[in-house]
């Protein structure tokens, strides 16, 4: 049962119980952090090193190692982990025997601290410690900081309360991903299917990019779009001024990120880069694994244009849908066909506008195309969803941890 809490005190982290502690994170646990290994170190077989992207990425590739440690570097299941540097985080390690890189602390927990409750407190504490980072690349805190960084500290009993509630919701966002990994893998498999053997073909024919349904075509894509133009520089922000679209709108899933995007000041020549419904945008630089990430733009803005690092895509309707060539983009970008043809820079990638549209894709007949679009666009649509449940749950449990890990609503303990 929950309860509202009435009898608060003031402490240095905001307002908690009055039979509630105030502990420091090292009264609470021990830190030890991973082993420094060099790039001689990795191997391809061995126990699996965690990095940042391996804890970051449940699909990023391990390094291994197969030579002797000290067993304080030692990972197994259920283990909790304190990522300190680069993107600060906490995780339960659940993916079985591993040894641990440097800036990652293994947190061995003190006598009568819950580890589930540590692990939901400890997303308390990286508020505070995002304060005191250092470093402008490489954002990092010193182990110092676990000295003067504070989390609430109640009754056993009342600790394993509060992380059982909690671990309800984390269940629930598990099972949607369960669901979404599930429908990734669907619309792949369609993907592969439908964009290379079409509905219903009998007889096919081997072309410059595979085998195709013999009635196919394969052109270029500047043969079916009007235009491929890319967007304007603009380092400026107005708010006065109009939306601009950049790379981190566009989602690998296909979609437009309607919470990013910058206002910037309007140039003279506005109306060359207005995005239109239907419009599909393809983002011309980034990483090199994010190169390629394409978009329909389908009026989720009034009235917006677009950076430089993107590049607006018109179709001709009468010979090609927006969605056909959207989905025959996103399947070159998961072949890695743009990774091989950019142009690689320091930091970034980038492809021209010259190499896109020269691109050579497969073109069934547009009524054929239409039923593709319809059937990828379904599986698109669950998740949509599926991704919108997710983001409800994670603001439910974001709710539920500011109110009970401060104390504000309490859980009764028997």
């Amino acid at each position: 049962m929950l309860y509202k809490e009435a009898d608060l005190k003031e402490t240095r982290i905001g307002k908690i119980p009055e039979d509630w502690k105030l502990v420091r994170l090292v009264d609470v646990a021990d830190y030890i952090n991973g082993y420094a290994f060099s790039p001689k170190d990795w191997k391809t077989e061995g126990l699996p090193i965690i990095r940042i992207q391996n804890l970051n990425n449940p699909n990023a590739d391990f390094n291994y190692f197969d030579g002797k440690i000290d067993n304080r570097y030692l990972v197994g299941n259920g283990d909790l982990l304190f990522a300190w540097s680069a993107s600060i985080g906490v995780y339960v390690w659940n993916r079985g025997d591993a040894v641990l890189n440097q800036h990652i602390f293994k947190v061995i927990l003190r006598k009568g601290i819950d580890k589930l409750y540590l692990y939901y407190a400890l997303f308390l504490a990286i508020e505070q410690l995002k304060k005191r980072v250092h470093g402008s690349t490489m954002k990092h805190f010193k182990r110092g900081a676990l000295k003067t960084t504070f989390i609430p500290l109640q009754s056993l009993e009342e600790q394993k309360s509060i992380a059982e509630v909690l671990s309800v919701v984390d269940l629930a966002i598990a099972k949607v991903d369960e669901v979404i990994a599930k429908t990734e893998r669907l619309k792949k498999g369609l993907m592969q299917e439908l964009l290379t053997k079409g509905i219903g073909h009998k007889e096919f024919k081997d072309t410059k990019i595979g085998k195709t349904p013999k009635e196919w075509q394969v052109v270029r894509l500047r043969d079916v779009i009007f235009e491929a133009k890319s967007g304007f520089a603009s380092g400026k922000r107005d708010e006065n001024g109009i939306l601009q679209l950049r790379m981190d709108n566009i989602k690998t899933e296909g979609w437009i990120n309607t919470e990013a995007g910058v206002k910037v000041p309007i140039p003279q020549n506005v109306e060359n880069y207005i995005l239109k419904p239907g419009d599909v945008i393809f983002n011309n630089t980034n990483s090199v694994k994010l190169i390629g990430k394409t978009a329909i733009f389908r009026g989720e803005f009034v009235r917006c244009v677009y950076s430089n690092h993107l590049t607006r895509m018109r179709v001709n309707p009468n010979k090609v849908t927006a969605e056909w060539v959207l989905y025959v983009l996103v399947k070159k970008w998961q072949q890695g066909i743009f990774r091989a043809i950019c142009h690689r820079h320091v930091h970034q990638a980038g492809i021209n506008s010259n190499d896109l549209v020269n691109l050579r894709i497969p073109l069934p007949s547009l009524s054929e195309q239409k039923k593709i679009d319809e059937i990828l666009f379904t599986v698109d649509k669950k998740l949509k969803l599926e991704r919108k449940e997710k983001a409800k749950l994670k603001r439910i449990k974001q709710g539920l941890m500011d109110l009970l890990l401060t104390g504000k609503i309490r859980v009764k303990v028997d």
